[in-house]
């Protein structure tokens, strides 16, 4: 006798609802993470950190002593002050160089020294029988300083911020050249007083030049995402496999079937086996992405030995993070994984978009999501020379908090579940079960009360 067609599978209204509710979650989450963190830059733009350095020695104009720079430093802190977007820094030049060399700017508006005597020399009497329009005064210069290492949306914002300052302090100068060559006998040509209503030259230069082979300045970003990508999918790598080894899930190579007999085992016994087996896979894919991009891609990068330790590194405790996920989530950890360590950690990195120009969300994300702490630390050993505070102190510190969270977290629920005799797969009929404590000693206890009845009878 036939037996029936079972119904579609797709009829089943759980499997539609279910589905369906996962996907709207994670489609919906994402895109406000991703697009939400990104969408206005400029109008979440605050205290981005810019150099200002004044260098001008000045110079003596009508027998009295003057320093345009001071002026210059002057304007812009006051034209600061109804707009908080920018965090003017008022540094020397060594100083300036220095927080450019560690991604603590992200640019500079440098004032030379000798700014006050050539704005001082456009107006200057030329020299006995040469007419004032023949005189070939050096244009005063103001220097705009980019760092692309620190970041390419957040160094094009600092330069944008530096020129229109720059611009404006070109412009209240000009207005004094003009009143003061208005006052001199001779009228000037209409060219002369169009260059000096504008007289200063801006100038656009690299605070900090990165290497022709950095991804102008975002390869350590893809680098370190590259590495928590590893971390996630060698975690869901050793879970799958691990449980395949254990006779948990059987393993499919096209049409052949194979699967191991179950061991029964805890679970705290089985995050041991993934940590063990993920450790081992930390040091071949570290090492691997460093001969792909240093090796073969040509990669601008130094120290490479300190590269490869913090390759192996991040892969390692991403991974652990992840599988200590998977203990405590079961399959709906990788989703937890990627929602943690891609969804939120993406936009919050800094990486493309600066923290300065994030919506307060993401800024406090920032404080946690290792993405941005492994970025840091990269941009420090790519661009940064391996200086301790330039991020790479802070990437390894919370690398080390991170370690043994993950691992008290994912142990200690492994152990919850053994403990309350939640197994994986239930044993086979037949096989002794484990019982809590608490049951085995009221057995026990019944037991020797039913062997005690017949003597006393």
């Amino acid at each position: 006798m036939p037996h029936p067609t079972p119904p579609s599978v797709l009829r089943r209204p759980k499997l539609w609802i279910v589905t369906g509710l996962i996907a709207a979650v994670v489609s919906i989450l994402f895109a406000l993470l991703y697009v939400g963190g990104n969408v206005n830059p400029k109008g979440n733009l605050r205290d981005l950190p810019v150099a200002l350095v004044n260098g001008d020695s000045g110079a003596d104009v009508g027998g009295r002593r003057v320093n345009l720079g001071e002026q210059v430093v002057e304007g812009v802190r006051k034209a600061a002050e109804g707009d908080k977007s920018i965090d003017w820094q008022v540094v020397s030049r060594e100083e300036a160089d220095k927080r450019l060399g560690k991604g603590k700017v992200f640019g500079a508006l440098v004032i030379p020294k000798e700014f006050t005597a050539t704005v001082n020399a456009l107006t200057a009497a030329p020299p006995a029988g040469q007419p004032a329009a023949q005189g070939k005064a050096a244009a005063p210069t103001l220097t705009v300083l980019t760092n692309q290492a620190a970041g390419s949306i957040g160094s094009s914002m600092s330069s944008q911020a530096a020129q229109k300052a720059a611009h404006a302090a070109s412009a209240q100068i000009g207005q004094d050249l003009l009143k003061r060559a208005g006052a001199q006998q001779t009228p000037l040509p209409a060219a002369a007083q169009l260059k000096l209503a504008d007289p200063v030259t801006v100038t656009v230069a690299d605070g900090h030049p990165v290497g022709s082979r950095s991804a102008m300045g975002l390869s350590a970003f893809y680098y370190a995402l590259v590495l928590v990508v590893c971390g996630l999918l060698g975690a869901n790598l050793v879970n799958s496999q691990v449980d395949t080894a254990l006779g948990y899930l059987h393993a499919d190579y096209g049409p052949v079937r194979k699967r191991e007999p179950v061991q029964h085992t805890s679970r705290v016994r089985t995050l041991a086996i993934g940590i063990g087996l993920m450790l081992g896979l930390s040091l071949v894919m570290g090492t691997l992405v460093e001969v792909a991009t240093v090796g073969i891609l040509d990669m601008d990068a130094d120290h490479l030995g300190l590269l490869w330790l913090y390759s192996v590194a991040t892969i390692a405790v991403v991974g652990i993070g992840g599988l200590a996920l998977f203990a405590a989530f079961g399959t709906p950890g990788m989703l937890v994984a990627t929602i943690v360590f891609i969804a939120m950690a993406v936009p919050s990195s800094g990486a493309t978009v600066p923290l300065q120009a994030l919506p307060e969300f993401f800024r406090a994300l920032a404080e946690f999501e290792p993405l941005r702490q492994i970025t840091e630390g990269m941009r420090s050993l790519l661009y940064y020379g391996a200086q301790a505070d330039a991020g790479l102190a802070r990437a390894w510190v919370s690398l080390g908090v991170a370690l043994p969270a993950a691992l008290l977290f994912g142990f200690t629920v492994a152990r919850i579940y053994d403990r309350r005799g939640m197994h994986r797969i239930p044993h086979p009929d037949g096989e002794p079960k484990p019982k809590p404590e608490a049951e085995t000693e009221s057995v026990a206890s019944d037991e020797a009360a039913e062997t005690a009845a017949p003597a006393t009878g």
